[in-house]
């Protein structure tokens, strides 16, 4: 499919969405009324006036840039961490067969709990915020990087060994290649929860952020502020999930069926 027309596809299932989202809630139905209330649905119109409103004024950007903030540090130490360890124990069997149980029960933590601890150890800034999306972020990225480093086939390994590689070469040759493909993948959903751990630690405990705007408008019974909040929480997570899927490409280049290696052949 062209890029073109899957774009063009992608955007009617969003301008649908808001069709029947308009019809339900301001088209009179029977009785003179619309299907829902918009008081419980608010209206599309409605919640695109308001997020032009909140742009228009800056207090959107503040708060988005704090989230913003908060979403890109939580990534980027959960993704680095996640890599570093699961590469670690990916190559050092004992380690990880000594640590697994360890592993497996801090992964199994709720996170909602440990919000209010991070909250208490870190205070009601940025960083309880950031250590909440690390530890959504980390186990997504540790667990594929880790099993992708274990799928490197033996044959190849006995090949690139039998050809004088020393350990490092095999690093760089053989199992980051063989890695980056589950690497990207759990990169690509941990954007999300990184904004997730961002959202809820803001919700629960915060002066500013998106989570705290959402939670300050569901306060007041304002549908409309908590649909603005989310509909620019999902705008978001597509744009760092494309600046993602840009890397993605530029790194994995090098494999067959590529535009690059196509033109080498």
């Amino acid at each position: 499919m062209r890029r073109v027309t899957l774009l063009a596809m992608q955007v009617g299932v969003g301008l649908a969405f808001l069709l029947v989202w308009h019809l339900l809630t301001a088209v009179p139905m029977s009785g003179g009324k619309p299907l829902f209330d918009p008081f419980f649905f608010s209206t599309p119109l409605d919640v695109l006036a308001r997020t032009w409103k909140d742009l228009a004024s800056g207090e959107l950007w503040y708060h988005l840039g704090i989230t913003l903030t908060e979403t890109v540090l939580a990534f980027t130490f959960g993704a680095i961490g996640g890599i570093a360890f699961g590469f670690l124990f990916a190559r050092r069997e004992i380690l990880a067969s000594v640590f697994d149980p360890y592993i497996k029960a801090a992964n199994a933590l709720p996170r909602v709990v440990l919000a209010p601890i991070f909250a208490l150890w870190f205070g009601l800034g940025i960083w309880s915020k950031v250590a909440l999306g690390f530890t959504l972020v980390f186990f997504i990225v540790f667990f594929n990087v880790y099993q992708g480093v274990r799928e490197v086939s033996p044959v190849v390994l006995a090949n690139a060994r039998m050809l004088g590689m020393n350990e490092r070469q095999l690093l760089r040759h053989v199992y980051w290649p063989a890695a980056l493909t589950w690497m990207f993948s759990s990169l690509h959903t941990s954007v999300g929860f990184a904004l997730v751990g961002a959202v809820v630690g803001e919700y629960l405990g915060s002066s500013a952020g998106l989570g705290y705007k959402i939670h300050e408008a569901e306060s007041v019974f304002d549908v409309t502020g908590v649909f603005s909040g989310m509909l620019v929480l999902a705008i978001f997570v597509i744009v760092i999930d494309t600046f993602v899927t840009a890397i993605e490409k530029r790194l994995t280049v090098w494999q067959p069926g590529t535009g690059a290696a196509t033109a080498q052949g």
